[in-house]
């Protein structure tokens, strides 16, 4: 396709396969000719000081800075560069947008350097997986059958298959969630499944699964039947606890269709605990996507109509406050008309500031900044819609050359 910036990379073991494919760097030239007394800067500076000045580039950038010399493409494949990485402030998310509904084939979005980059995920094998991501990490997991799931770093390609997790077989519901400890790099992955029970449309089995990274095991933290709910696709993980959206078993108003309810981690069994941690929802929703914005629980939601609450009216955006919602931001009239098609349910994640969100009907990327409260479109993806049913998703995830599985 026309337009993107191809990223091929194999991590480090094959560093610059993927670094020329980058756009090159400019040179300026002398001017007639005048004399120009100039140091080169790799001449004076020690390796240490290099080392600090280039773990401060974006990501895309890094790559690029190792195609310059030998010097420095040593540097950047060095472990001690990895752990000054792993030290400067947190890269902006990067956005990847499945570009087929039955492939998983797409691009990725730098909102630093504001250009796309086509991206070979491992493992995944449809778009339609379920996919989680913390600090540089991301699990797929296959839709099918719920055994296959994995944890990679989609810059590195370094990828871990883990083994299957316990408990129902075949669930109607799952939810996948994944948090990454910024200091020990451990993991911990939550599976939420949801059954209805044989014979009973209001009772649904809900269990909650965990896995440490440290252990590598399983643990069955959560078994419970809810009564008029039912679990869902979203779940996210933050400051502990386990948030997990649920769906009304039918009947009730239009302002109990969506619920949250929350689970603390640190705890082996809920005893009934979650039901009594339910929290109502804001308004009315079409859809609900839930993400971690720095342990801020925030949540983007498709409000509906006061008449017709399945048909969305607007997008908002939310954070958690004890058990109360903040309003922070609604999707400004214009920006909700420029998706063009934007059906009642809808693409949403986010990291660090980021959010972004996008129709599943068109490759239209929209970006807010959480903290400055500012709404932005994406540079236009390269990738037209081919055929009217063709669809579009996506996941945000931040670029880390130093996480690993």
């Amino acid at each position: 396709m026309e337009g993107e910036t191809s990223w091929v990379i194999n991590c480090f073991e094959d560093s610059t396969r993927g670094i020329g494919e980058f756009d090159s760097f400019s040179e300026l030239s002398d001017e007639g000719s005048k004399e120009v007394n100039a140091v080169s800067v790799d001449l004076i500076l020690p390796d240490d000081l290099l080392e600090r000045i280039l773990a401060c580039l974006p990501v895309a950038s890094i790559f690029r800075a190792g195609c310059v010399c030998k010097r420095w493409h040593e540097i950047v494949s060095s472990r001690r560069f990895l752990w000054n990485f792993s030290h400067v402030l947190p890269q902006k998310p990067w956005y990847f947008m499945f570009t087929s509904s039955d492939e998983p084939v797409g691009y990725a979005f730098d909102p630093v350097l504001r250009k796309w980059y086509g991206i070979d995920l491992p493992r995944i094998k449809t778009s339609n997986w379920f996919i989680a991501s913390s600090c540089g990490l991301v699990s797929f997991m296959d839709n099918d059958t719920r055994s296959e799931l994995y944890v990679c770093n989609p810059i590195t390609k370094h990828c871990r298959k883990l083994q299957e997790s316990p408990g129902l077989k075949f669930p109607d519901y799952s939810a996948l969630a994944i948090s990454v400890n910024r200091i020990s790099h451990g993991y911990t992955i939550s599976i939420v499944k949801s059954k209805q029970v044989p014979g009973n449309f209001f009772q649904w089995d809900l269990s909650i699964h965990i896995y440490d990274s440290d252990t590598r095991m399983w643990v069955t933290s959560c078994t419970e039947v809810l009564t008029g709910w039912r679990g869902g696709d979203e779940s996210v993980i933050c400051g502990g606890f386990l948030y997990v959206l649920i769906y009304s078993a039918g009947g009730g108003s239009p302002e109990t269709r969506h619920g949250l309810i929350t689970y603390n981690l640190s705890s082996r069994s809920s005893n009934g605990l979650l039901i009594r941690s339910f929290i109502k929802v804001p308004c009315p929703l079409t859809c609900g996507r839930l993400m971690n914005l720095n342990e801020k629980l925030v949540m983007v939601g498709g409000i509906g109509k006061q008449d017709r609450p399945d048909i969305i009216k607007g997008i908002g955006i939310w954070v958690l406050n004890g058990k109360d919602w903040q309003e922070i931001a609604r999707m400004p009239h214009k920006c909700f008309q420029g998706f063009g098609e934007l059906d009642d349910v809808f693409a949403s994640s986010g990291t660090d500031n980021l959010i972004y969100i996008q129709s599943y009907g068109a490759p239209a990327l929209l970006v807010f900044d959480f903290n400055q409260k500012q709404w932005k479109w994406s540079q236009k993806c390269p990738v037209t819609k081919r055929f009217p049913l063709q669809l579009f998703t996506g996941f945000c995830f931040e670029p880390r050359i130093e996480m690993a599985p």
